[in-house]
């Protein structure tokens, strides 16, 4: 079976010279064959991810305008203005996929605005909801590596498509001939017929003045004679983050040379995630060269950024996502009530797998802090629900431990340009009163006890991984351990069980730990992995770390 779709594209016309050079060199090679024809991508929520090549299983214009079509079907059903807006990252071939999309959305009728230059994540999200389209298509691999790249579709709110509407355009795609089956005309002709048109400039100033009217306390950074030194790990955050910082009145902003400018081959960061260490590294030495007070990063597609804060001692250290999270929710709750601009009955957001240091910071300050599933949309989702109430205002943040955070509800995804902002006022108001970000960090773990997050990661490759991962999840249920290294299990969550939960289905497991520990296990939705993530408590970060090592350990056979 896949033998002949392998052959099948051998004998097409695909245009595409890597692709005919790339089927050529696999002839012969059952491995390679079935590796790339035996599967095809799967369309999700979070839309296409993979390795780029070709076959189906790869990202290629085949696969793209396959799944474009079965988009554009689902939108001809949806009346509203036949718009979908397109905007796409560093990533290798990322402005090829988006005029290939655009092209199979105009040859359906219809019209496309598209970002006549790359655009992060929130950019795309905020002209879905500012030319009311009826979906939005961010071509990007988030902080995968650089032979991956991907396609996230967006419902009409800004938000990643709804697991319905996912369904609706999945079924389309299976509907669909991968070399015959799309319509598809030139950019060029689409330009020509009025279809395809570029975003404006009044779409992206809208963009700016939303974020910057986020600020907490306007001015201060003016004034704060703040040192950075900023990386977009040469992906889209270069151009809007430093628009707004410049707009903020923060000068002094070193930018590392060689991670400046768009590069999908990603050279200086092999994995480009402001999460891991490595892809901050060259920004750290330049910070410790220039004695920054803060270093910052952003991902590729610009809706993640991870920061290095100056300790006393001149040295730098990382904060995880959980720790941004706080802080910034810490923050935004003391700045707001001191300026009289706290809504009436606020709310925060967080995802479950995040720190529940936060639920005690939100309690502290009277915010009530819902707790939703992993992945932004959901976020986005109560924000949708207050929209509906006609209580938009009573969203003041959002946040992932996976270095997503929004404050304000003008897009529905998490955003880096905002999370850059908000992170360097924070540090500007913090140096101003002589105090800094390390400080206030340690303060609120005096206040509300020394939580440590951490996450692990198990991967499963190959075409049988996914079920690996699904026999675990199984084995889990059915045997429901006990106790974890010794400590005894005192409560099971399981988010498979919506009835218990009062939230939709996740296949996502919670156990709580008699010493007051949580440990979360859940699979990838993006990847072939499965995450558990610790929540351990201690006198000092090394007691914390420790309990996690040990849960850890006892952890681990079970993913062996």
């Amino acid at each position: 079976m896949y033998q002949d779709e392998y052959r099948r594209w051998l004998d097409a016309d695909l245009i595409d010279c890597d692709l005919k050079t790339e089927l050529m060199r696999i002839e012969g090679d059952e491995e390679a064959i079935k590796e790339r024809f035996a599967v095809s991508l799967q369309f999700g929520t979070a839309g296409l991810r993979g390795t780029l090549g070709a076959g189906t299983n790869r990202m290629n214009i085949w696969v793209v305008r396959q799944a474009t079509q079965g988009v554009a079907d689902w939108v001809k059903t949806q009346g509203g203005t036949q718009t979908v807006a397109i905007s796409y990252d560093s990533r290798l071939k990322g402005w090829t996929f988006a005029k290939d999309a655009a092209g199979v959305l105009a040859a359906n009728g219809i019209k496309v605005l598209i970002y006549d230059e790359l655009m992060p994540v929130p950019a795309l999200s905020f002209a879905t909801r500012y030319y009311n389209c009826n979906a939005g298509i961010m071509v990007t691999a988030s902080h995968n590596p650089a032979k991956y790249n991907g396609y996230k579709a967006y419902g009409p709110d800004g938000c990643q498509m709804t697991d319905d509407a996912a369904a609706v355009v999945y079924d389309a795609i299976q509907k669909t001939d991968i070399l015959t089956g799309a319509k598809y005309m030139s950019f060029a002709e689409g330009v020509e017929k009025g279809l395809i048109r570029f975003v404006g400039e009044d779409c992206k100033e809208a963009l700016y003045e939303a974020i910057e009217a986020r600020q907490v306390r306007p001015g201060l950074a003016k004034t704060s004679g703040l040192k950075l030194v900023y990386s977009p790990l040469n992906g889209t955050g270069l151009v809007p983050v430093t628009r707004i910082l410049k707009d903020l009145g923060i000068t002094d902003v070193t930018i590392v040379p060689e991670q400046e400018y768009p590069n999908g081959y990603f050279t200086t960061a092999p994995y480009p995630n402001p999460e891991i260490f490595e892809a901050l590294k060259m920004g750290l030495e330049l910070a410790e060269k220039t004695g920054a007070d803060l270093m910052l990063a952003t991902d590729p597609d610009a809706d993640r950024v991870g920061i290095a804060m100056k300790c006393p001692d001149g040295s730098y250290e990382l904060v995880s996502g959980n720790e941004m999270g706080v802080l910034l929710l810490d923050y935004i709750c003391a700045g707001r009530i001191e300026k009289g601009t706290m809504p009436k009955n606020p709310v925060a957001v967080k995802s479950i797998v995040s720190t529940p240091l936060a639920d005690k910071v939100a309690e502290h300050y009277g915010v009530e802090l819902r707790n939703v599933l992993t992945g932004f949309k959901w976020i986005g989702d109560q924000i949708a629900q207050l929209e509906a109430a006609g209580e938009t205002d009573r969203f003041i943040f959002g946040f992932e431990e996976s270095y997503g955070y929004l404050a304000g509800p003008y897009v529905r995804d998490k955003d880096a340009v905002i999370g850059s902002m908000l992170i360097c006022e924070m540090a500007a108001y913090y140096r101003s009163i002589g105090s800094s970000i390390k400080q206030r960090l340690e303060e609120i773990y005096a206040e509300y006890g020394r939580y440590l997050n951490t996450v692990d990661s198990f991967e499963f490759p190959g075409l049988s991984g996914m079920d690996k991962m699904a026999g675990i999840m199984a084995g889990l249920r059915e045997n429901a351990p006990a106790e974890i290294g010794g400590r005894k299990v005192v409560s099971v969550t399981d988010y498979a069980k919506p009835e218990e939960t009062g939230l939709p289905k996740a296949n996502v497991l919670i156990y709580g730990l008699e010493n007051g520990c949580t440990v979360v296990v859940r699979p990838s939705g993006t990847e072939p992995k499965i995450k558990t993530y610790f929540t351990t408590l201690g006198k000092n970060k090394e007691e914390a770390m420790a309990e996690k090592e040990h849960l850890a350990a006892a952890l681990a056979p079970l993913f062996a």
